[in-house]
């Protein structure tokens, strides 16, 4: 089984990578993407240089590596797509073709994180649109679409694993709620820049508490997101 996580930044996405990848059954990939993303729109990330000499910069050659072996051998591979690293330029005919889970998240949570990391964030920056346009594309193509939002995850960790497991058709496994400290041989050559709290943490963070405030001049952004997270929040296990 293929199952791709479509989720945007600072979305729970690395934890839900380690929880995979903490069963003896899964291999994972991290943001196979990103270095053609970075190569095809010339954005200025954090690491840009590293990321594109340490990635695929030709999304075709991604896109085979996702249908193809699984790395190791194992029955089941876990691939955590970034939704705003699919632009125009990448071949969406694929996805029909892998389990789409759809991970969502409050747009005033990731707003205030990734500004915290990489300032004034953009709506295609945080991927509401892309998330949204991948889900309606997998639903009217008559594929399975799960939805599920980190908050959820986080309040209750175990039931909402099961929950997606479930709905994947894949046997749920105790071990993805535990992982060693210190990161995932498999994450991105990106990691120190973005995963600081979670190579510090064992497992899912308990639940999460009010929402941030927004900065007055990211409000128009977190305006913009709001419908979209309402709308994929409906359909959330």
């Amino acid at each position: 089984m293929r199952i791709a996580m479509w989720s945007g930044p600072r979305n729970l996405s690395t934890a839900m990578m380690y929880a995979f990848g903490a069963r003896g059954d899964c291999a994972v990939w991290d943001e196979p993407l990103y270095a053609a993303y970075l190569t095809a729109t010339g954005i200025d990330h954090p690491m840009r240089d590293q990321i594109i000499a340490a990635g695929e910069p030709d999304p075709d050659r991604v896109i085979a590596r996702c249908l193809g072996p699984v790395p190791g051998d194992k029955p089941h591979f876990y691939q955590k797509h970034m939704t705003q690293h699919m632009i125009d330029e990448v071949d969406r005919g694929w996805i029909g073709d892998v389990v789409n889970v759809f991970l969502i998240r409050h747009p005033a949570r990731v707003i205030a994180s990734y500004d915290a990391k990489r300032e004034n964030p953009t709506l295609d920056d945080i991927g509401f649109p892309q998330q949204l346009s991948l889900f309606e594309q997998v639903q009217a193509a008559g594929h399975k679409a799960i939805v599920i939002d980190s908050h959820d995850i986080r309040a209750d960790p175990e039931t909402m694993l099961r929950k997606l497991c479930a709905a994947i058709g894949l046997d749920f496994d105790p071990a993805m709620l535990r992982w060693e400290p210190g990161g995932h041989p498999d994450d991105g050559v990106w990691a120190p820049h973005w995963y600081g709290a979670v190579h510090k943490s064992t497992g899912f963070a308990g639940a999460e508490g009010p929402l941030p405030q927004v900065p007055a001049h990211l409000q128009d952004v977190l305006t913009q997101a709001l419908p979209i997270y309402a709308r994929l929040r409906e359909m959330a296990i």
